[in-house]
C-alpha cells in the first residue's frame, strides 16, 4: 500500500509565545464590554381572558330579515407582571344592530403573556402596542366568529388590522395634545428663569 502525505507543513513542537494569553489578557466581546445583550421576545401563554355573548332581544330578533349593521371596537392594554414578563390584552367588542335594536353583542378579551427582555425602553411601548396585538388578533378573530355562530347568527369575520398605523396615529394624537397644552409665548419674547 502506498502512503499518502498531506501537503501541510510540519507542526512545530512548541507554539510561539503569541499564542498564549499574557496575565493581562482579556478576550474581546465579553459580556461586560458588550453594550447590551440580544433582545428577547417570546410567547409564554395565549388565552381567552374574558368572553361575553349577549342576545338581548331573543327570540324575536331571530325572526328579523333585515341585514344588521356591525360595529367593531378594539382596545389594547399592557401591564408588567414580573421580571421581563408582560400581559397584553386585546379586547374586541362587536355590536350588531338593526336600527336601534341590538341583535347581539360579543366582547372577547384575548390575552397573552410575553417575555420581553433587553429591549430599549424607548421601543418597549411599540413592542407591546404593535407586535403583541398582531399575535393576539387572529385568536380574537376566531373566538368572535365562533361565539357569533354559537349564538345562532352568521359568522362575523373581522378584517385585518394594521396595529402599527393605529399606534402611529395614537402617538400623533398625543403629540398634538401635548403641543396644544404647552404654554405659548408671544413672538420675539423669551422666558428667562
Amino acid at each position: 500500500p502506498r502512503r499518502v502525505t498531506a501537503p501541510f507543513p510540519p507542526v512545530p513542537a512548541t507554539f510561539p509565545r503569541a499564542f498564549f494569553p499574557t496575565p493581562n489578557y482579556r478576550p474581546k466581546n465579553t459580556m461586560s464590554e458588550q453594550e447590551t445583550p440580544n433582545p428577547v421576545f417570546s410567547i409564554e401563554k395565549i388565552y381567552v381572558k374574558d368572553l361575553s355573548v349577549e342576545v338581548p332581544n331573543a327570540p324575536q330578533i331571530y325572526l328579523e330579515r333585515e341585514t344588521p349593521a356591525i360595529n367593531i371596537q378594539l382596545q389594547t392594554k399592557a401591564q408588567g407582571i414580573g421580571e421581563g414578563l408582560f400581559e397584553v390584552a386585546l379586547t374586541a367588542t362587536v355590536t350588531s344592530k338593526i336600527e336601534e335594536k341590538t341583535v347581539f353583542l360579543v366582547e372577547v378579551g384575548q390575552a397573552g403573556i410575553f417575555r420581553v427582555q433587553h429591549v430599549p425602553s424607548e421601543n418597549m411601548d411599540a413592542v407591546l402596542s404593535i407586535a403583541c396585538p398582531n399575535i393576539l388578533y387572529p385568536y380574537a378573530r376566531e373566538v368572535v366568529s365562533d361565539a357569533v355562530i354559537r349564538a345562532g347568527f352568521a359568522p362575523v369575520m373581522l378584517q385585518p388590522v394594521n396595529f402599527e398605523a393605529l399606534y402611529m396615529s395614537r402617538l400623533q394624537q398625543q403629540q398634538a395634545e401635548a403641543a396644544k397644552d404647552a404654554p405659548t409665548e408671544e413672538p420675539g419674547e423669551a422666558t428667562i428663569q
